[in-house]
């Protein structure tokens, strides 16, 4: 009997068996969470940096924190985030000694229903004074032997957040003997700008890594052994085909397989189960591609098209510089990605440009 159990994940954090290999990337990594040293970890969304870094920090067994500033708000808002997350692995009346120092004393609660702990400062109150006391917390809270690991994802955020803010951190940051960053970003311009620019605060801040996508022997072997339950016969060819189809994306290569393999459990006599999956996802996605593809300037929508039909961008019909331009925008947006050359970030979005405005 068929194991009913999807053994392809994708849309969340990847752990344990659903962990796509990148042996080598967890391994260079760990060498920095060892370390003293700080660690800047850059590549476009999904190509799941931020699985590689939990993996990583999970194998260390140090202590460690995960905030991603796309959800802060402020400057405010990142001191609690920051707090609550600390008070998770410490509870406040071993600690409390610590908040005294603080210059504005946060209201700490615990939901008795979720056990769900809430960290609040008074309103008004100036968030930078807030945000310096909890990272000095974070400083006295350890030692040079056992150090704390901080893992702030979506790093470019911070610009977003306060104009002031990244001069602010880099100048608490570059004091802290105790705590080791690994500072993750998905929008490479930015993320240059902020660690390559010799006029930027955090100019060589750490060692610069770039994830790129899965090598591709390494992943057919991993689709091909996990779809072998299904496809018995053919999981080496459905492999190739998905990795055809998406470029070796991680997080399309696993969404696209976790599809052919629902088809082939639920309509085990499909024809083309790589096929059939590729049309469900289009079909579901179809209505926020219609939307998503309104909101795109005309130039926009035929760089595009000219992306997805996989033609020349240097047609003459608009300007280099104006092409340029349109590209950098897309790809600070995340629709577009860059690695040897430029193609479209979502491989089903391109199918559906492609059928939609053939």
């Amino acid at each position: 009997m068929r194991n009913k159990e999807n053994p392809f994940k994708f849309g969340a954090i990847v752990e344990d068996e659903y962990f796509t290999d990148r042996v080598q990337e967890v391994a260079y990594i760990r060498q920095f969470v060892e370390s003293a040293n700080h660690l800047v970890l850059i590549s476009p969304r999904r190509f799941g940096k931020s699985s590689v870094v939990a993996k990583a920090v999970k194998q260390s067994g140090r202590e460690h924190i995960t905030l991603n500033l796309q959800s802060v708000t402020s400057v405010m808002d990142f001191a609690e985030k920051l707090l609550r997350e600390y008070f998770k692995q410490h509870p406040v009346e071993r600690i409390k000694h610590l908040i005294t120092h603080f210059r504005v004393i946060p209201s700490v609660s615990t939901n008795p229903m979720t056990g769900e702990m809430s960290v609040s400062f008074q309103p008004g109150g100036d968030g930078a004074v807030m945000l310096e006391d909890v990272l000095l917390l974070l400083e006295k809270a350890y030692t040079s032997k056992k150090r704390l690991i901080v893992v702030l994802d979506e790093f470019q955020e911070i610009r977003d957040i306060s104009p002031k803010l990244e001069k602010q951190l880099r100048s608490i940051m570059q004091t802290q003997q105790h705590i080791n960053y690994i500072l993750l970003g998905s929008q490479e311009s930015m993320m240059a700008d902020i660690f390559e620019d010799k006029k930027s605060p955090f100019y060589h801040f750490g060692e610069l890594m770039r994830l790129e996508k899965l090598p591709r022997d390494d992943f057919h072997n991993y689709l091909s052994e996990r779809l072998k339950s299904v496809f018995p016969e053919k999981s080496d060819e459905i492999a190739d085909r998905i990795l055809d189809y998406t470029g070796c994306h991680p997080y399309y290569s696993q969404q696209l397989a976790a599809n052919v393999w629902q088809v082939g459990v639920l309509l085990p006599d499909t024809a083309d189960a790589v096929q059939t999956a590729i049309d469900n996802i289009v079909k579901a996605h179809g209505l926020d591609y219609e939307r998503l593809w309104m909101k795109f300037n005309r130039t926009n929508r035929w760089i595009l098209q000219q992306l997805a039909r996989g033609t020349s961008l240097q047609t003459g019909e608009h300007r280099t510089s104006t092409v340029y331009s349109a590209l950098k925008r897309l790809q600070k947006e995340g629709y577009v990605i860059y690695s040897d050359h430029y193609e479209l970030e979502d491989p089903f979005f391109r199918q559906w440009i492609w059928e939609e405005q053939k």
